[in-house]
Parts: C-alpha cells; sequence; structure tokens
C-alpha cells in the first residue's frame, strides 16, 4: 500500500508540474532557446552533477556564485546510468549545458555534444583534460585513487610501534602482518566492500590497468584469446583478494555486509585494512574516527612496474554542450563557470576544502581536507599513480561485479570467475576511445 500511494503522489506531483510548466521547452530542465533567460533577464544554465556525495556543496556554491555574477544556475543529479540519463536528455532536446561524466563518456556522449574547449586558460594547468582530434572535451574535475585503506591507530595499539605502510609491499609480508594483528586481540583485521562498483570496476579492474599494454591485454579479452588463469597480474591480485577475504570481519556474510558496516569497523578500529579509495573520506568520518587512516598500494607477492603505486587519475569531467538546444550565452556563463573552479580563492577552496577532493589543477594550492586525498596527492606528485583504464562497456562492473560478488560468497572458485570474465568480455562490442 505504501509504494501505491507513493506511486500516485509522484504522479500527482509530475502531473502538477507539467501543467505548470506547460510546453516542454520551458521547464528549465536543459539549456538552450528561449530558456537561455527567465523574467528577471539573467542567463540560465544547468548543471549535471554524477558525485552525489558533492550534490549539497555544489548547489551552495551555484547559487552564490549566481548571485555574485548574474546568472541563473541550476543543479541536477540522478541516480541513473550517466550515459542513459543524458541521452534521454538528448533525445528530448533538453540537455544539461554542464554535464559531469565518467571519462569514458566523454569518448562517446562528449565526442558528439562536446563543445571543444581548446583555448581556454585552465587547459595549461592540468595533465588530466581530455582531448580528442585535437579537441579539448573533457574538463576534469578531481583527482582519485584506489588501493589499501589502512587505520594506523588500530595498528599501532595492537603493535606499540608507528606503522610505515611502505614496509609491506608483497602479500607474504601482509599475511604475516595480519596475523601479528589476530595474535594481538583483532581477530578480523580485514573488511570488504560487496558493491558490484567495488569489487568489478575498481578491484578487478587493476587487472587490466597494471600491464604495459593495457588496450592490447584488453582487446584479447575481447578476442576470447585472453587466458586469465594462467595470467600472472590476475592470479598475484587474485591471491590478495584470498586474504583479504580470509580475515574478513563479515566472512560469515560477505554480499549482505552494508557499506555503512565496513566504514564504521574502519572508521572506529575495530578492523586495519579495507580495500578502497580516497572519496570514502566523508563515509568514513561520519562515525566515531579514530584518526589517522591512510592509503597505500595493495600489496602482491610480484614485483612490476606497478609495486608501491597507487591506480587513479581524473575521475570526473565537465563537458559543454554543443547542440543547438544550449546557446552560446550559454555556453560562455558555463565556461565562465569552469574558469572560476580553477582560477579563484572561492573556486579552489570549493574543490580542495569544501568537498575535499584532490584539483586536477597545478595552481591550486588549498589544502585537501580529505586526509586520504593528501595521500593520493604524494603518490600524484612522486608519480606512482597508475593511470585509470577508462573504457569498460557500461554494463562492465555490473555483469563482472556480479561475478566477483559470487568469488566473494565463495560460490564459485577461481578458474570459474575467470572464465566467466572471458565469457563477459568476449560478448561485446570494443569500446571506441
Amino acid at each position: 500500500m505504501k509504494k501505491v500511494a507513493a506511486m500516485v503522489l509522484t504522479f500527482i506531483l509530475a502531473f502538477s508540474l507539467a501543467a505548470c510548466a506547460g510546453d516542454s521547452s520551458s521547464d528549465g530542465a536543459g539549456g538552450g532557446g528561449d530558456k537561455a533567460g527567465n523574467e528577471d533577464g539573467k542567463i540560465t544554465f544547468t548543471i549535471f552533477n554524477s558525485k552525489s556525495e558533492i550534490q549539497e556543496y555544489l548547489e551552495e556554491a551555484a547559487a552564490k556564485y549566481g548571485e555574485e555574477h548574474n546568472v541563473n544556475i541550476e543543479v541536477y543529479y540522478s541516480n541513473d546510468t550517466v550515459a542513459a540519463h543524458l541521452s534521454v536528455k538528448y533525445a528530448s532536446h533538453e540537455p544539461y549545458t554542464l554535464a559531469m561524466t565518467d571519462a569514458k563518456d566523454i569518448y562517446s556522449l562528449g565526442v558528439e555534444h562536446g563543445y571543444d574547449l581548446k583555448g581556454q586558460d585552465w587547459v595549461d594547468k592540468t595533465d588530466y583534460a581530455i582531448t580528442i582530434d585535437d579537441k579539448v572535451l573533457g574538463f576534469p574535475v578531481c583527482i582519485e585513487a584506489r588501493g589499501l585503506l589502512y587505520n594506523a591507530d588500530a595498528i599501532e595499539k595492537i603493535t606499540g610501534e608507528t606503522f610505515d605502510p611502505k614496509s609491506i609491499t608483497t602479500l607474504d609480508e601482509f599475511t604475516t602482518f595480519l596475523d601479528r594483528l589476530v595474535e594481538g586481540g583483532m581477530e578480523t583485521p580485514t573488511a570488504v566492500l560487496k558493491p558490484d562498483w567495488s569489487l568489478g570496476a575498481h578491484y578487478l579492474q587493476q587487472v587490466y590497468e597494471e600491464r604495459e599494454d593495457v588496450d592490447g591485454f584488453v582487446k584479447s579479452l575481447y578476442e576470447g584469446k585472453a587466458d586469465l588463469i594462467n595470467d600472472v597480474k590476475f592470479n598475484a591480485l587474485m591471491d590478495t583478494f584470498d586474504v583479504l577475504k580470509k580475515y574478513n570481519a563479515f566472512a560469515s556474510g560477505p554480499i549482505s555486509a552494508e557499506d555503512e558496516l565496513v566504514h564504521q569497523k574502519m572508521s572506529e578500529g575495530e578492523v586495519a585494512f579495507q580495500f578502497g579509495g580516497c572519496w570514502e573520506w566523508n563515509d568514513i568520518i561520519d562515525f566515531d574516527y579514530t584518526g589517522n587512516i591512510g592509503i597505500m598500494p595493495v600489496p602482491q607477492n610480484l614485483k612490476d612496474d606497478y609495486t608501491g603505486c597507487l591506480v587513479g587519475g581524473g575521475s570526473k569531467y565537465f563537458y559543454i554542450d554543443n547542440s543547438e538546444d544550449t546557446t552560446d550565452e550559454q555556453r560562455k556563463a558555463a565556461s565562465d563557470f569552469l574558469n572560476w573552479l580553477v582560477d579563484s580563492q572561492d573556486g579552489q577552496t570549493l574543490i580542495s576544502d569544501t568537498c575535499g577532493m584532490v584539483s586536477a589543477f597545478s595552481n591550486n594550492t588549498v589544502t585537501c581536507t580529505n586526509d586520504l586525498g593528501n595521500a593520493v596527492k604524494e603518490y600524484v606528485d612522486a608519480g606512482k599513480l597508475v593511470p585509470n583504464y577508462d573504457y569498460d562497456p557500461d554494463d562492465h562492473y555490473s555483469k563482472v561485479g556480479a561475478n566477483m560478488q559470487e568469488y566473494l560468497a565463495g560460490k564459485i572458485d577461481r578458474e570459474t570467475l575467470a572464465k566467466d570474465i572471458e565469457a563477459y568480455w568476449s560478448s561485446v562490442k570494443p569500446v571506441e576511445h
């Protein structure tokens, strides 16, 4: 009954909004045409945000910026898949003026719909802009990276020694250290996040990224020629994953453990290690945070060029719509906003302090309020960041992530996992980039 009531209420609300808006060309959901201004004579442009954790901050900043620069900015967020959501907006001729997407979407939607930003002042201040066919289409919002999160306070409480993450580089060293924590009273020193995006798009993704010829390896997957069960990198990372599973605090129900519980145990020092990324900072500090949580490379019994490195890079990108549904005035207003993010003190503070993100721009010297982000920046500055591979098919993490969940739960063995991953890749079309 609650669901039915909710559906009825949603219908009534949608009908009321439609009645108030009248023609869809004036509903303010996109840019362009007569939507370039409104009754107060100001330019109005829209922003699509795909980072849920900064929605409130972005809305507040947009409102303040609008007042100071005599424009109206509307900020939207959707839980839908970014590509699908934006495709619907284009089909209805209501594109966002400024859209935040993943890198791979710049190579699809951006190529067709993105406005060339070459010549903008900010281009020379970053190494992370996306350029395609000599057009600068992607503006990097921030840098993010993945690795093994650790709670130094929890570790030092047991060992009585200052924890040095650089002292652990191999899986053997990591396993020995975990046994030491168990002997010291931490019965289950690891925690594993269950979501398909964490397992498929972040952990397993390293199998593709940590090799010299990434495109060549992915091509072998598409062509059905890869042999994962005999692949050195795949086995090295899965050996480490097995150790994370073995000491997992949620081993009795690994795919029923909610993310909040994992973050709470990490935050409060009930566990010492968890695979994740710097974006989890706000989730961790929501609890009784002990302090001193950092990030380190995933230890593997494999010495190669990626030993001692995190995996990451530009994680979100803005592009400006180039369609006839967006006016030149709106594009100019959106471009001014991007330059404000890069060059103004308020814009830099929004990125690094308020949102706690790692800036992708060399001129931003505002200290990142995210301790994990600060640690990531050290790896960036030291050249110890393995680039993301951003060109997986849209359903990659949901499909392969589900296979990883089965493996985490002990429902399939490694050989079956390898075959399932190979079967997925050979069934999909290559992503052009």
